[in-house]
């Protein structure tokens, strides 16, 4: 569920074809969007079987360890875009206002948190050109933890970060 109004249109990015356009501020820190119409999780090891352009495969995303959400339909989620220093921050499902969002901005987040671990995106950086390549669990979970703390004030984020793999694309 995303929570502030918001309307999906073309994206900012070049080459990303729609967008998650917001229509309200929202200040950071705050959850912009919230899991929900999770219709079950999968391993991996299914996932996988699944055919690449089949609409599940392609609105799934990494849950947690090597477990996808499994969505048979294209919920407005699927058009948050790639970004490599996003508006929004994923962590386990939820993603936060990574910075004080004025109406008109993108949300974006970095997929690297929410494709397998070394699985390479299906396009590359529309900046760079970089394969977009999914982080390790423990890696993916430490950092926007750490993330997470630091953007709420809690405690500044720890020298840990996740190695360059890639950044924005559509």
């Amino acid at each position: 569920m995303i929570i502030p109004r918001y309307r999906i249109t073309d994206s900012l990015i070049p080459g990303a074809g729609k967008g998650l356009i917001l229509d309200e501020p929202v200040p950071h820190g705050r959850v912009v969007v919230v899991p929900d119409r999770i219709d079950r999780l999968i391993p991996h090891s299914a996932w996988a079987k699944l055919p690449r352009d089949s609409i599940e495969a392609r609105s799934s995303a990494r849950w947690f360890e090597d477990w996808f959400s499994l969505t048979p339909e294209w919920t407005d989620e699927c058009y948050i875009n790639h970004a490599s220093d996003p508006t929004g921050m994923w962590h386990l499902g939820f993603v936060f206002a990574a910075r004080d969002l004025a109406p008109g901005t993108e949300l974006t987040m970095d997929y690297r948190y929410v494709i397998g671990t070394g699985e390479v995106a299906d396009f590359t950086c529309s900046k760079t050109g970089e394969q977009i390549v999914g982080l390790p669990w423990r890696e993916n979970l430490v950092h926007s933890a750490q993330s997470l703390l630091a953007l709420l004030g809690e405690t500044p984020a720890l020298a840990v970060t996740p190695r360059a793999t890639g950044t924005d694309s559509a």
